[in-house]
């Protein structure tokens, strides 16, 4: 088990009155135990809180007004991730629990049908179960650049193979449709993880329903997959966003600091200096 400090946060100067949603709060997921957290914002704005029953994420939104706001989150949360067992094999389909089903459908950024082809005879004659799924993983990170700038928005996994190049949210992309075109049903997770390198940020990954269970797979191998606290889980980013907001917003910096709890000692954020600023509309 581990256990980690968390400190977010965002500064917004608003041009127009804009709406906001944002999905930065620790899940409610059996593999993490939160121990307290505050959510704090601008005393001017009035947010409510909400949670996804289904998918265990956990959202908050508010109006915003012309100005400027701040918002900050902090938790201290403890990780158990189950034990990753090389031994999980691939579940037929008619073995599969119902609710996962939609898990090996093409999703808006996981185009696993234009793509099934390539994964078959890429992967189709590697044992099936935990190590293809790794195999996978060992492709993606053999044969796609890890560059900042290299994706957008709107890049799918089709994009992400035919520029070989993205980030960690394209590195799952890529993984969730590969498994999905293996007939593995696959889905993408969000959350915080501690970086060697500057400057913070977010993290992507994927899962795979193996061994009759999810597993987690970290196709970038940039942070310890057991050391990753979750945010939220969706079919693609399109379910886990970290700010969805209508409205003329500029996004003046973010903060999603990460670090080892040690008892009786202040967080010790490596990186809580830098930041990562970008505009949003």
């Amino acid at each position: 088990m581990y256990t980690f400090d968390i400190d977010c946060s965002f500064g917004y100067e608003v041009k127009q009155p804009s709406e906001f949603i944002f999905h930065i709060q620790v899940a409610h997921h059996p593999w993490q135990t939160i121990h307290e957290e505050v959510l704090q914002v601008s005393s001017h704005l009035e947010i409510h809180e909400y949670e996804d029953e289904k998918q265990l994420n956990r959202l908050f939104r508010f109006s915003a007004p012309e100005g400027p706001i701040e918002m900050r989150y902090r938790a201290r949360v403890s990780v158990d991730m189950p034990y990753r067992d090389p031994a999980f094999r691939e579940m037929d389909i008619a073995e599969l629990p119902s609710e996962v089903l939609h898990y090996l459908l093409p999703s808006r950024y996981c185009e696993s049908d234009l793509l099934s082809g390539m994964a078959q005879r890429t992967f189709g004659h590697i044992p099936r179960g935990f190590d293809r799924v790794e195999a996978v993983c060992d492709w993606i990170k053999q044969n796609i650049a890890y560059e900042v700038g290299s994706s957008h928005a709107s890049t799918t996994a089709r994009d992400v193979l035919a520029n070989r190049a993205g980030v960690c949210r394209d590195f799952a992309h890529l993984g969730v449709a590969l498994c999905r075109g293996l007939n593995i049903p696959a889905r993408f997770v969000f959350g915080y993880a501690e970086f060697e390198e500057p400057p913070p940020d977010f993290h992507a990954l994927f899962e795979a329903y193996v061994g009759n269970q999810w597993v987690l797979f970290d196709a970038t191998r940039m942070a310890p997959i057991e050391k990753i606290v979750r945010i939220g889980t969706g079919t693609d980013a399109k379910d886990v966003a970290f700010a969805t907001i209508y409205g003329d917003v500029e996004m003046k910096y973010m903060k999603p600091l990460i670090c080892d709890h040690v008892d009786g000692q202040e967080p010790n954020f490596v990186h809580k200096d830098q930041f990562i600023g970008l505009k949003t509309a």
